[in-house]
């Protein structure tokens, strides 16, 4: 199974990545996780560190593919899942999906891409141009991770888009959305009343998700030590279960943006209001 996991930059996208990874890892399955930011920090919970990039290899190989062996792009981190990162080409020059596409390239190559029992894709979300909507040519499922925020939707709606555009020339379903880092759902709940999809999972405001990023530790990890963590790290495989029960999906419809901003607006207004009506009372 290849997951390629979306959201909008900085709402613990890559955090929920690497949870959901060693969620899948403890329900004994094999993992790689790649990262596709140029950032190249998707990985980071699993291994502590930053791992050297795909473009990082290859240029220290002056680009002879047959020089280079699994070791040298392959790292394991926590409870053995595997983990790779694309990296991408200087600030302002090249193209993020060719990264991609190579790494997938020399994964298959390496006879390393179908050893897996599953692939999950990291992927920057912001800004789905035909680059960073690559990593969907290889999956068989898009997720996408958002917040209770307009900003997020609006990038989940641009997810939805190009999840439609790629179902029409690969088996690519979306199998649903999560909710991270929110106390209200409010804004989520609307957009999927207009546009339905699964909600797989509605994960809590907890400081202790953010502080595990900063640590370099998933929440499997730091559970370790601290057992009150363990309901947290159920919420995870919660999601892996879902996803191992290999789900149809759905191809959602995305909204027009100026129906989303109408839709999104005016309901966070009505709600506004009447809340501040009854404080009044």
């Amino acid at each position: 199974m290849k997951l390629a996991i979306y959201g909008k930059g900085g709402i613990g996208k890559s955090t929920t990545s690497c949870n959901i990874s060693i969620a899948l890892a403890r329900r004994g399955k094999r993992v790689l996780q790649i990262g596709c930011d140029p950032k190249h920090d998707s990985t980071f919970t699993l291994t502590g560190f930053l791992i050297p990039t795909i473009i990082d290899t290859l240029q220290s190989k002056d680009y002879h593919y047959e020089d280079i062996w699994p070791e040298d792009i392959i790292y394991q981190g926590y409870n053995n899942v595997n983990c790779v990162e694309c990296g991408g080409p200087p600030a302002g020059a090249g193209c993020g999906g060719y990264v991609v596409g190579e790494t997938v390239k020399l994964l298959k190559e390496l006879n390393a891409f179908y050893e897996y029992d599953v692939i999950l894709f990291d992927v920057l979300g912001d800004v789905v141009c035909g680059g960073f909507a690559a990593p969907l040519n290889y999956a068989d499922y898009c997720v996408i991770i958002t917040d209770n925020g307009f900003d997020s939707l609006f990038a989940a709606n641009r997810i939805v888009a190009s999840v439609l555009e790629k179902s029409q020339t690969h088996p690519l379903r979306l199998v649903g959305l999560i909710g991270n880092r929110t106390k209200n759902y409010d804004l989520i709940m609307k957009y999927i009343e207009n546009c339905p999809m699964p909600i797989l999972e509605i994960l809590p405001l907890i400081e202790d998700i953010r502080i595990s990023r900063v640590k370099g530790q998933t929440l499997f990890e730091l559970a370790e030590y601290h057992s009150t963590l363990n309901y947290v790290c159920d919420f995870y495989l919660n999601i892996a279960d879902q996803l191992l029960t290999h789900p149809e999906g759905v191809i959602p419809k995305p909204l027009d943006d100026r129906h989303l901003f109408n839709l999104l607006s005016t309901f966070y207004l009505n709600t506004k209001d009447q809340t501040e009506e009854f404080i009044l009372i």
